[in-house]
C-alpha cells in the first residue's frame, strides 16, 4: 500500500473517530431530560451549606461566592451558577417556573416532572454552536447556568441534586 493512501485512511479514521467523540445536541439534550428526571426522583441528599433562609448540598469542587436575598451565586472552577429560590413557594409550586418561561418564551427543551406533591422542570435554550442556557428546578427553587453542549447531561444532573437537596427554613 502507498504512503498516500495509508496517510488518507489514518485521516479519514481519525475524522470518523473525533466526529464519534461529540456529541450532538439533540444526544444530550435527551440525556440530560433523562438524568434530571432520575435525580428529581431520587432521595434529596443531605445538605451540607446552611444559610439563614436555605439549607443545601454542593458538591465538592463548589464554592459559594456570594450570597443576596433570593440568591445563592455558586462557582465550580470557571463556572457560574444562580440559585434562585422564593421562599413563599414549595416544591410543588408552578410561579417560578411559569415566569422564567414567561422571561423568555423560546426554550429548545422544556420539560417537566411531578411525583410525590414536586414540580420539576428542565430548560435547555441553545445561546450557539456549543453554549446552553441550562436551568432546573423544583417548586420554587432553580438554578441556572450557561453549559457546552457536551456537558449539558452531567452537569443538567449535579444541578437537580443540588436543586432537590434544598431545605427552606421555617
Amino acid at each position: 500500500m502507498s504512503k498516500h493512501l495509508k496517510a488518507v485512511i489514518g485521516l479519514i479514521t481519525a475524522l470518523l473517530l473525533l466526529s464519534g467523540c461529540s456529541a450532538s445536541f439533540d444526544e444530550e439534550q435527551d440525556a440530560a431530560k433523562l438524568a434530571v428526571e432520575e435525580a428529581f426522583d431520587e432521595e434529596p441528599i443531605k445538605p451540607n451549606k446552611d444559610s439563614e433562609v436555605i439549607n443545601f448540598h454542593i458538591p465538592f469542587g463548589f464554592e459559594i461566592e456570594e450570597e443576596t436575598p433570593n440568591n445563592v451565586l455558586l462557582k465550580n472552577g470557571s463556572k457560574n451558577y444562580i440559585l434562585f429560590y422564593n421562599q413563599h413557594e414549595g416544591s410543588d409550586s408552578q410561579v417560578v417556573y411559569n415566569s422564567t418561561v414567561q422571561q423568555n418564551e423560546k426554550y429548545d427543551v422544556n420539560e417537566t416532572f411531578t411525583k410525590d406533591k414536586k414540580f420539576g422542570y428542565i430548560l435547555i435554550r441553545k445561546l450557539d454552536d456549543d453554549l446552553n442556557s441550562l436551568t432546573v428546578g423544583i417548586g420554587g427553587v432553580k438554578l441556572t447556568t450557561e453549559i457546552k453542549t457536551r456537558n449539558l447531561a452531567s452537569e443538567a444532573e449535579i444541578m437537580m441534586d443540588i436543586v432537590n437537596s434544598v431545605k427552606l427554613q421555617q
